[in-house]
């Protein structure tokens, strides 16, 4: 039961009894009065609970994008519901209105709607539905709070996306070059061809030569289906905040782009988030399918306040590829965690597969290192220069057990890690 603005005004009304006659026994009589009055209309209300509820809602929605929501309510008795509903989300979903005024007759249905703009990644699921129907008179009212379950799976923005035509007209560039058909380190048999003045003797195919009496030669084209294994750190490095996002959305970020332009080389990818669990795990080599998977599956992973256990992480590179891969992993080059935690794995990792690391600078600790106007900014400098030794120790160890090492800030790191693995490419060592 819930009491309306016009209760009080009934029981504010009562002051003209009282003044023409001055007595106890008047106030008692009218809050008596009052109290009936308010009994028969919340029992005339209409039950919250015989509406009918049906929820319509997208499976996800993009960050920094707005979706709808819509419940369609049907008033399946004969008395008129009239009352408020409020649609219940957590505050970071965004939505607006949430309270919808409602008014249906006996039989009647309409449907509510409800924009949501997320201003945060993961899963967003509907709090309960409150509906509070007044009674004839409208000073009471009946109240309940209803389960229609809803879930909003808010996806990574994606930012680097736009970037995508670029990097696929380069790898276009060397299937192209490929097609030239040279034989070499990395590449398997495509077909034969009659031999041309300045092919290389080593190509020739002797028994076709022997069937045709033309000189034959194999052509080659790079190998493709290579595997790409990437780790995505999501432990409590991975939380530090650059700007107004976590060190992991940029991570997400590059690790999204580089899938993109893999899934296109046909290449199979395998995406892992972890940290002491594995958090996700996609894998294939459908351009499509693969980069839908990872964008769907990282949407609700967080980093976590504990530390990594690298042991694991290199546990599942191994299970997800027995043969030699390029192996990327993105994690903060933070000196104190990955000289415990991933140094002393690293050698057999890089034995087995082509390592990178990659990880987000912090363009703020940059700039810290240029100030000078004062005596605090000073030694602001000498902390962020400690921090960029303390970088730059770390990534000449990794560099010393033949890893490639990628620092770069949030925004050129998606970019610079493909472009390292189109170099890669390039040069067929991949």
């Amino acid at each position: 039961m819930a009491l309306t603005p016009r209760a009080i005004w009934l029981v504010l009304l009562g002051i003209v009894p009282v003044v023409l006659r001055p007595a106890a026994s008047t106030v008692w009589l009218w809050l008596l009065l009052c109290a009936v009055v308010v009994t028969v209309d919340v029992w005339l209300a209409p039950r919250p609970r015989d509406l009918r509820f049906e929820r319509g809602l997208p499976a996800s929605v993009r960050l920094g994008d707005s979706a709808s929501t819509s419940l369609l309510v049907t008033n399946p008795g004969t008395r008129t519901a009239r009352g408020l509903l409020r649609d219940a989300w957590p505050p970071s979903t965004g939505a607006e209105p949430t309270r919808h005024t409602l008014r249906l007759a006996g039989g009647e249905r309409t449907r509510l709607t409800t924009t949501l703009t997320p201003t945060r990644r993961g899963d967003r699921v509907a709090d309960r539905t409150t509906v509070r129907l007044r009674g004839p008179l409208g000073v009471g009212a009946r109240q309940a709070s209803l389960e229609v379950p809803g879930r909003l799976r808010v996806l990574h923005p994606f930012p680097s996306r736009k970037h995508i035509p670029s990097r696929l007209a380069v790898l276009r560039q060397l299937d192209g070059r490929a097609a030239m058909r040279t034989r070499g380190q990395g590449t398997e048999f495509d077909s034969l061809r009659d031999y041309v003045e300045g092919d290389d003797v080593r190509s020739i195919d002797w028994r076709a030569t022997a069937r045709r009496r033309d000189l034959v030669v194999r052509t080659w084209q790079p190998e493709q289906h290579r595997r790409i294994v990437i780790v995505l750190d999501t432990s409590r490095t991975s939380a530090g905040r650059i700007g107004d996002a976590p060190r992991l959305d940029s991570g997400m970020d590059a690790a999204l782009f580089l899938t993109a332009i893999a899934g296109h080389a046909r290449d199979r990818v395998h995406v892992i988030a972890g940290d002491r669990v594995v958090r996700a795990h996609v894998s294939g080599h459908d351009r499509v399918g693969v980069l839908h998977d990872a964008i769907s599956e990282l949407a609700p992973v967080q980093a976590q306040l504990i530390e990594a256990d690298w042991r694991l992480l290199a546990a599942e590179v191994t299970r997800a590829s027995t043969q030699r891969a390029l192996v990327v992993l993105i994690t903060p080059l933070e000196s104190s965690a990955l000289e415990e935690g991933l140094l002393p794995v690293l050698p057999a990792l890089a034995a087995r597969h082509r390592v990178v690391v990659a990880s987000v600078a912090d363009p703020a600790v940059e700039a810290l290192r240029r100030g000078r106007g004062t005596a605090t900014d000073v030694y602001a400098a000498a902390a962020a220069e400690r921090t960029v030794g303390l970088r730059a120790r770390t990534a000449g160890a990794f560099r010393a057990l033949g890893v490639d090492v990628l620092d770069e800030t949030p925004e050129q790191l998606p970019l610079a890690l493909v472009d390292h693995y189109l170099s890669l490419k390039r040069q067929g060592l991949l």
